[in-house]
């Protein structure tokens, strides 16, 4: 039964509709005094768009990782040849491109004559030298750099502008060096940098402006200077554009004038020195000076002379030497024509050698003095042998004749010498032997001893030793002919040796022509002493002195124009055929005079010849007599040598039979 009770029954709980969800952040909307209005009903809010899902970062970061690693592993594999491997290979190539190496030029030793008068100086000058890099399209960003610097660099050098380019673009593009003109005046080097200066002035301010010249440099050296012009030039040669001597004592005594070169390393960059960078340098020994055995002043006298004398007689050439008789020292060696060392350009090529050393030529009649010599030495005749001298002689094949046609002559031995007869010499050197074979021999032993057929010992370049055939080759003509001096050849300097030897009481003494040379210590070292040989003994030698003063002082003498008033004078002419070197054929005369004085107190020997005179005369006695009497004057006067005071021999010339 169910109970009834007065209370009501339980009302059914509905659940009230769920409210949508509240954003994050939204404010919760409160009623009551002071809440917000409610919004206006409107439509329904967007639902926002579902998040986007990314993919896993993992897979390219490993790729990333992968790629960075190989690019690192490239550069440590590179970083390790650089370092490691190569190192050593790049420092040199480094090291070659930043650091330079310049040659310093010795100082070139000064030649002087023997009372120390400059023959031969150095100046300071200039090497114009160029870096071929600093030329390049990289460099000055235009593609004619070569040729707008050798257009400016042509005219102040003097040299044609394609020779330039072809330095300032060299085959090897890696060239760092390279000497566009060597030893050029300080005037030279002024004008280009004067020119560089400017232009750099105007890139400054016009940067259309390229320098063209910031390439060009100038390393510090020398010059060959010839204060007195062509004194002495076939003595002493010249310097050629390598700074070696090119002929004469500049190129016999090259290394001990040219000294050693040092070098200087340093660092550069744009051709400059960067002097915070150090250098390295081996200091240039400068080359010794040399000391001469000539006189300026009778070298003057003697260049002075045969110039002139060859200018009168139009002729070829002409030498003359000046000789001490007491110790072969040369006091003076002067050709004509000469040339100036100082501008070569202007020299003649054949004018350039020392013709006093180089021509080989007959000598003629002042060879004669050999031929008595011999004939003295050996005693087949005296100076007063009576000599009948016809005027034709038959020898082998030919017919021999004096210079002059003339009655049978009855001269002494000395009257032979005097008037110069080829067929009195002929006939006595004839008694030399007991056949003609003999005396060939004979007399060839003694031209072998004055040094005929021999180098004269002075090593001067070019020098020739003549030509003097050995007896038994000599043929039917040679056999005559060379008894008075023709069919073999000499140099000047030997002709001037036979006479010196005489003078010398018949002791041959070798010619010099160095005293000695001087080293940056100031030390002067004397050269050796000359070689002395005895040739004939001091009686023949006296008693030839004599008979060649017969030659000047005896009126019929053929050197009365060599006399010096107050002096003993002993001489000899010469008058011979010459052979033509171009030809190879007779075709002119060789003119000479040989003697030494005081005649009975030698102490000078002078030599003088001339080469094939077209004016006037080319008897040796007319021509070279002069000179001969000129330069020994003036040798004597410098020399302050005084007469003897003594008579002359006055030995005679001719007999009555």
């Amino acid at each position: 039964m169910t109970e009834v009770t007065d209370r009501e029954p339980p009302r059914r709980r509905v659940p009230a509709p769920a409210k949508p969800p509240r954003p994050r952040g939204a404010v919760r909307r409160q009623s009551g005094p002071g809440a917000r209005p409610a919004r206006r009903p409107g439509g329904a809010r967007p639902m926002p768009p579902p998040p986007l899902r990314l993919g896993s970062p993992r897979p390219r970061l490993r790729l990333v990782s992968l790629g960075l690693t190989l690019v690192l592993l490239a550069f440590v594999v590179r970083l390790l040849q650089v370092q490691a491997v190569d190192a050593s290979a790049y420092a040199a190539r480094a090291e070659q491109n930043r650091y330079v190496v310049h040659t310093l030029t010795a100082e070139r030793g000064g030649i002087t004559d023997r009372n120390g008068v400059a023959l031969a100086i150095s100046e300071d000058a200039y090497d114009i030298t160029a870096d071929p890099s600093m030329f390049s399209r990289q460099q000055l960003k235009i593609d004619d750099g070569p040729e707008q610097a050798a257009a400016l660099l042509a005219p102040i050098l003097g040299q044609d502008q394609a020779t330039i380019v072809r330095k300032l673009r060299p085959e090897n593009r890696n060239s760092r060096y390279t000497r566009l003109a060597a030893r050029q005046t300080p005037q030279v080097w002024k004008q280009i940098k004067d020119l560089k200066t400017a232009l750099t002035h105007k890139a400054d301010t016009d940067h259309t402006t390229v320098n063209v010249l910031s390439g060009v440099f100038a390393d510090p050296s020398s010059q060959r200077v010839y204060p007195n012009g062509d004194l002495a030039a076939g003595i002493l040669g010249w310097v050629n554009a390598d700074g070696q001597g090119g002929g004469g004592v500049e190129q016999a005594l090259d290394k001990q004038l040219s000294g050693k070169d040092g070098k200087i390393r340093y660092a550069q960059s744009g051709g400059r020195e960067v002097p915070t960078a150090g250098s390295t340098e081996t200091p240039a020994e400068p080359g010794a000076d040399v000391e001469l055995t000539i006189d300026r002043d009778i070298q003057w006298a003697a260049q002075n002379a045969i110039t002139e004398q060859v200018r009168k007689s139009k002729a070829d050439r002409g030498y003359v030497i000046v000789q001490d008789t007491r110790t072969g020292q040369i006091l003076a060696m002067a050709n004509s024509p000469g040339f100036d060392p100082n501008d070569l350009s202007k020299a003649d090529g054949d004018a350039m050698g020392n013709a006093a050393l180089q021509d080989a030529y007959e000598p003629g009649s002042t060879a004669k003095v050999m031929s008595m010599a011999a004939v003295l030495e050996r005693n087949v005749a005296t100076p007063l042998t009576h000599v009948v001298v016809p005027n034709r002689l038959h020898r082998g094949d030919r017919l021999f004749q004096d210079d002059i046609d003339h009655p049978t002559w009855n001269l002494t031995l000395n009257g032979v010498l005097a008037k110069s007869s080829n067929i009195g010499t002929i006939l006595a050197t004839g008694e030399l032997g007991r056949t003609q074979p003999e005396a060939n021999r004979i007399l060839h032993s003694y031209l072998r001893k004055f040094g005929i057929g021999s180098y004269t010992g002075l090593g001067f370049p070019g020098e020739t030793r003549g030509i003097l055939a050995p007896p038994q080759k000599w043929s039917t003509s040679q056999q005559y002919t060379i008894p008075f001096g023709q069919g073999f050849s000499i140099n000047a300097m030997q002709a001037a040796s036979v006479y010196s030897t005489i003078a010398n009481g018949g002791v041959r003494v070798e010619p010099s022509l160095v005293r000695g040379t001087k080293g940056a210590d100031g030390r002067f070292t004397p050269v050796p002493k000359a070689g002395r040989t005895r040739v004939v003994s001091e009686k023949t030698a006296t008693a030839l002195a004599r008979m060649l003063e017969s030659v000047v002082d005896d009126e019929q003498g053929t050197g009365v124009k060599a006399r010096i008033p107050g002096y003993r004078v002993a001489g000899k002419t010469g008058t011979a055929n010459r052979v033509d070197p171009a030809t190879g054929r007779y075709r002119g005369y060789t003119s000479s005079f040989a003697g030494f004085a005081p005649a009975d107190k030698p102490r000078v020997t002078v030599y003088c010849a001339i080469q094939n005179a077209t004016s006037g005369s080319y008897f040796g006695g007319q021509i070279c007599g002069p000179i001969y009497k000129q330069v020994m004057e003036f040798a004597l006067k410098t020399l302050q040598i005084p007469p003897t005071g003594a008579k002359p021999a006055n030995l005679p010339v001719d007999y009555k039979p």
